[in-house]
């Protein structure tokens, strides 16, 4: 069996060979940039924005504890249930066992990266029950059997016509390369499954503690029909999506937009407060709330790196890095892709397993600049380097860095391996890969540079004695 960080290698291998579909996605994604500049230029001051985002985020996080108490307090009077799950099991127990009690049958969910996160799909489907993700993008790749590929845009990596062979195989479908087509003939099989539906399961982009009220954006209106038409409504949302006062939303709300997908706001901003009250005559007639720890107060314990909590799941940061451009979301192995996944993922997962995707960064900075509540991004990938290294240390990796040192801090030394430098280049098969594993090797699809004929330091000092 190979580990997680082989099973990256031959990811990213297979996916950076695939130039035509590298080519679909930057086209896709410089799309999005061109739409989210014009937007946020609407703005009266986006960098002032952001700073107040982020302040608010930052006494969310810090004041969490209190927040979730008047947040559990506000919602369970008026007849909501909150369960409080520490780990991805008990979540899924928790659901589980509601969906056994209430002899449910079928379950429609909308989009909700905190059910990808704890595996909730495979588990509910291994129990027996009918799972459909309502979510277009979602809906999608379930059909695919694939995880998303990118948290906002999950089938972005897909074509038209392949959507369409999907359909045909899958819905039994006519073929169509028409958008409209296509959204409609998912429309048609999904509107059966709310009818259907004995449960349905969100996610929640906000949490409101002063009014005991969760907030769901979308773009397609599913979302509403999942949790109105169904009788028992479960939303699974992690602690971190805290906010103190109803009134930021109207921050939050287009900011989420902007930056995610280039929109003033989005098409369906709702808020969930509870169960169908008495004298209403519509919504769930049970309102349970699953909130998520599952090793979130271990990073919110790091107060180096706690801030990467106030991600609010827009995608922007993987919508500006060359690594996902390059390499895909499916390359990554785990529910949050792109930059902040890959700070993240080794706090939520393991940092030795994870380690990896720290180092899948070119350290450009794009996600620091683009993030719309100032999550200092790149250097918590640094930060990640450093811990993993300090817990557990790597003899091959000191050996590499104790000579590094060694060379740089002893001019003469640097010399005499200047000197040796093109005569060590003869060694060029070894790196090529003709002798170790080919697969691995740097230089596979790169050219190896030549070593110059001469050091600066003596073409300088060759120049300094030519001009006397």
């Amino acid at each position: 069996m190979i580990s997680i960080q082989e099973q990256f290698h031959r990811d990213t291998e297979r996916t950076t060979a695939d130039v035509p579909r590298r080519a679909f996605i930057r086209k896709a994604l410089h799309g999005y940039e061109v739409r989210r500049d014009e937007t946020k230029a609407t703005f009266t001051d986006w960098q002032q924005a952001r700073t107040v985002a982020a302040d608010i985020k930052y006494d969310g996080l810090n004041h969490l504890d209190g927040y979730l108490k008047e947040f559990e307090e506000k919602f369970t009077a008026r007849g909501g249930k909150i369960f409080w799950a520490s780990n991805s099991g008990q979540a899924r127990d928790y659901i589980l066992k509601l969906a056994k009690e209430r002899q449910v049958k079928s379950i429609v969910k909308s989009k909700a990266m905190t059910s990808e996160e704890i595996h909730l799909n495979p588990a509910l489907e291994e129990a027996g029950y009918k799972v459909v993700e309502s979510d277009l993008g979602e809906f999608i790749q379930q059909l695919m059997h694939e995880p998303p590929y990118h948290f906002v845009f999950p089938c972005m990596h897909l074509k038209r016509d392949e959507i369409s062979a999907l359909f045909q195989r899958e819905l039994g479908s006519a073929a169509t390369d028409s958008p409209e087509e296509l959204t409609l003939i998912a429309r048609r099989f999904l509107r059966q499954q709310y009818i259907e539906a004995d449960m349905g399961i969100s996610g929640g982009n906000f949490i409101v503690a002063e009014t005991g009220m969760i907030s769901i954006t979308e773009n397609e209106g599913n979302a509403r029909l999942t949790t109105a038409m169904p009788k028992i409504h479960v939303a699974l949302i992690g602690i971190e999506k805290i906010l103190p006062k109803l009134a930021d939303l109207a921050l939050f709300l287009p900011m989420l937009a902007t930056a995610g997908t280039g929109q003033h706001i989005t098409c369906y901003n709702s808020m969930y407060g509870g169960p169908r009250q008495p004298g209403e005559t519509d919504g769930p007639e049970e309102f349970h709330i699953v909130l998520l720890d599952n090793h979130r107060t271990r990073l919110l314990a790091d107060a180096q790196q706690r801030d990467a909590l106030g991600c609010i799941r827009c995608g922007a940061c993987l919508n500006v890095c060359p690594i996902f451009k390059n390499i895909g979301g499916h390359a990554y192995g785990t529910t949050y892709q792109g930059p902040i996944g890959s700070v993240i993922t080794p706090h939520f997962r393991g940092l030795q397993d994870w380690k990896h995707l720290s180092g899948a960064s070119s350290l450009c900075g794009a996600c620091t600049d683009t993030c719309p509540v100032k999550i200092d991004i790149h250097h918590h990938l640094l930060h990640n380097r450093r811990n993993a290294v300090a817990e557990k240390k790597v003899w091959w990796e000191r050996l590499i860095w104790f000579g590094f040192v060694q060379t740089m801090t002893r001019p003469w030394f640097l010399r005499i391996a200047n000197k040796l430098a093109p005569w060590g280049q003869k060694l060029h098969p070894l790196v090529l890969g003709t002798v170790f594993d080919p697969v691995r090797t740097w230089t596979k699809t790169r050219d190896f540079p030549e070593v110059a004929p001469e050091s600066f330091h003596d073409w300088w000092a060759k120049r300094k004695e030519t001009s006397k």
